[in-house]
């Protein structure tokens, strides 16, 4: 039986270790969403994948499904966003938007949008503050589903990507999203 191969952009979201030289991966991924796959001998000195699974790295993957769940079955390291930042609080906006992530983005729903604006917004090293941070979060719980749209963010929403928002993100604009992303944390008991 022949199975499917997926080749996507990802964003590595998390890994945890599985038996002696296993790993899980945790990757958002442009055409399937959020998704969890298994890498056979990833820990071992000679894998081809160990250098470009880290946490935070963009990467191209080809991935597998099969009956026990997504493989792993190649990858093309690219950037890590994580180490690319350029200040201590840049890489807390990078850790906490990953954390977002891994929180809300359940499941394997497509968000192909979603995803460039996340990876577009991550790679501007100047956009890495905890304005950007609150805006990307909001855009990220509004696209799913967490935040009410409403008149006075309209303007945050139909905007095609974030960082042409922030240049002009006033301070109503922030206490609004602020308190909608506050209310979307409350409400989803997640």
């Amino acid at each position: 039986m022949a199975y499917h191969m997926y080749i996507t952009d990802a964003l590595v979201c998390g890994s945890y270790e599985r038996n002696t030289s296993d790993r899980s991966v945790i990757l958002f991924t442009r055409e399937v969403g959020m998704l969890t796959a298994s890498v056979r001998s990833v820990r071992e000195e000679r894998s081809k994948h160990r250098y470009a699974l880290q946490d935070f790295s963009l990467v191209r993957v080809s991935l597998v499904r099969g009956k026990g769940g997504w493989r792993l079955t190649g990858s093309e390291s690219g950037r890590n966003l994580y180490f690319d930042a350029p200040a201590r609080e840049a890489r807390g906006v990078v850790r906490n938007i990953v954390r977002v992530l891994r929180r809300f983005a359940g499941g394997e729903t497509p968000m192909p949008e979603m995803y460039d604006d996340v990876v577009s917004f991550l790679s501007e090293g100047e956009m890495l503050t905890e304005r950007g941070e609150l805006l990307l979060t909001f855009r990220i719980l509004e696209s799913l589903g967490y935040v009410a749209p409403g008149k006075e963010t309209e303007t945050l929403r139909n905007e095609r990507r974030a960082r042409n928002i922030l240049n002009e993100f006033s301070t109503a604009q922030e206490t609004i999203c602020r308190k909608a992303v506050q209310n979307a944390l409350e409400v989803s008991h997640l």
